[in-house]
């Protein structure tokens, strides 16, 4: 299984590497981003060849399993998120780590044990456009995204589209948190350091591919969140040691200049 690996022991980027813009042509070459949500339609003409791997939750009483599937996407949830990815990162390699089902809804616990097969895993990117807002998820899905900051993994997630919050996007310390905003171009992304939710990105009326190899006009922080997970790719791809933090710091860095040039 093809995956490019996180280290405890990297180096930091180099002064210039926002400047240089060398992430800007990437095309997030090497980089395989895990997707944890419906599933994806590997036969999507925007997809096609570019899932690697694609696996489904098997339940049986209180043990989750995750075996290889071939049924694609069951609500066309992922289908969108992971054309997202794939428009910004075009050569990134997608591995679907299924925990929801045809209703595009699921079982915390389910979700749970999908983001703690993609750490075992050491998947270098999470995208995660799904959470839960039940209380005794709080602390287990802490302590295991502390154990992905730890083992490399940069795990980015949706903010809740409702006026509650979610777990885990609220855990700003440890991943990385977005909410939509009516940005159309995907390298303008916001950076708000201090609050719950920091990064901004486009999820206003975002075309997407879908499921059966359609598309739709789609609205929400689900779709924001893999704006920002394509261009990781990108900085991934020029930058393979890139850490969590590191790559915190890097985006706050690309949108300070952001703000910069538009003033």
């Amino acid at each position: 299984m093809s995956k490019t690996r996180g280290s405890t022991h990297n180096k930091a980027p180099t002064p210039g590497f926002v400047a240089d813009g060398d992430w800007l042509s990437a095309t997030g070459r090497g980089v395989t981003v895990a997707m944890i949500d419906s599933g994806v339609d590997a036969s999507h003409p925007e997809l096609a060849g570019r899932i690697i791997d694609e696996v489904g939750a098997k339940v049986e009483g209180t043990k989750v399993t995750f075996l290889p599937v071939d049924d694609g996407d069951l609500a066309g949830h992922g289908t969108a998120c992971a054309g997202i990815i794939t428009r910004l990162a075009p050569e990134a390699k997608i591995a679907s780590i299924r925990v929801l089902g045809a209703s595009g809804s699921g079982d915390a616990q389910v979700f749970l044990a999908g983001l703690e097969y993609a750490v075992k895993q050491r998947y270098k990117i999470i995208n995660l456009s799904l959470g839960t807002t039940k209380p005794q998820f709080f602390a287990p899905l802490h302590d295991l995204l502390d154990r992905a900051y730890q083992a490399g993994c940069i795990v980015v997630a949706a903010a809740n589209n409702l006026p509650q919050p979610s777990f885990p996007s609220i855990f700003s310390s440890s991943l990385l948190s977005v909410v939509k905003s009516e940005e159309t171009d995907p390298l303008k992304f916001g950076f708000h350091y201090g609050e719950v939710i920091e990064l901004t990105a486009p999820g206003v009326s975002i075309r997407t591919p879908w499921a059966g190899g359609g598309y739709r006009t789609l609205t929400g922080n689900s779709f924001a969140c893999p704006h920002i997970t394509g261009l990781l790719a990108r900085l991934v791809e020029t930058h393979p040691e890139l850490t969590p933090f590191q790559a915190k710091a890097v985006l706050y860095a690309i949108a300070r200049r952001n703000t910069a040039e538009t003033q």
